[in-house]
């Protein structure tokens, strides 16, 4: 999929938004993908979510893992394609864990999946999680890479959109000084 055809997407289907929001990570920005409205429209979440199949498919993997709330969707559409299991990471005070009798072994070989990546950080989570349970974490896969390309992981990491959205920190934020009322639409407070 060509970074123009995402874009259409993200834009017909509200997940591009425009205001002043909250991040997890505690900056702000006057953009947010809402990735979650990506999926209120099956055919277009497959589409997208076959790019990122695609760019795993040859790797031997037996497991998509996505963190509770943004990635769960996408796992299971990313696993559907691949014919793989899926399941996902959830936080139980305040560690990710695995719940619901998900349990993982040695012999997995994973594909991490998160719908938008701006610091990496639940990701991360994610892959210390699975590798504490001797799992192998062949690469990482999202929907958007809002980063710009700037996060890191130590595996092969693909996105279906690299985007520049700008984000500040609180204290530096021109749309607090404004005055504009802050919104933190993400799953976490």
């Amino acid at each position: 999929m060509q970074l123009q055809q995402a874009i259409e997407i993200f834009k017909r289907t509200g997940v591009m938004q425009e205001g002043h929001f909250r991040f997890t990570s505690g900056r702000h920005s006057d953009n947010y993908m809402q990735c979650a409205r990506l999926f209120e429209f099956p055919s277009d979440g497959v589409a997208v979510c076959f790019d990122v199949a695609a760019a795993f498919r040859d790797k031997g993997i037996d497991l998509v893992v996505g963190p509770a709330l943004g990635g769960i969707i996408m796992a299971y559409e990313v696993a559907k394609l691949l014919n793989i299991r899926s399941i996902f990471a959830e936080r139980e005070n305040g560690v990710m864990t695995l719940r619901r009798g998900f349990d993982v072994t040695n012999s997995h070989r994973a594909l991490v999946v998160e719908d938008v990546v701006t610091t990496g950080g639940s990701v991360k989570e994610v892959i210390e999680l699975l590798r504490r349970n001797e799992v192998e974490v062949v690469g990482v896969g999202a929907v958007i890479d809002r980063s710009n390309g700037s996060v890191k992981f130590d595996v092969p990491f693909y996105a279906v959109a690299t985007m520049d959205l700008k984000s500040w920190e609180p204290e530096d934020c021109h749309l607090c000084k404004q005055g504009i009322p802050l919104m933190k639409p993400g799953s976490r407070s």
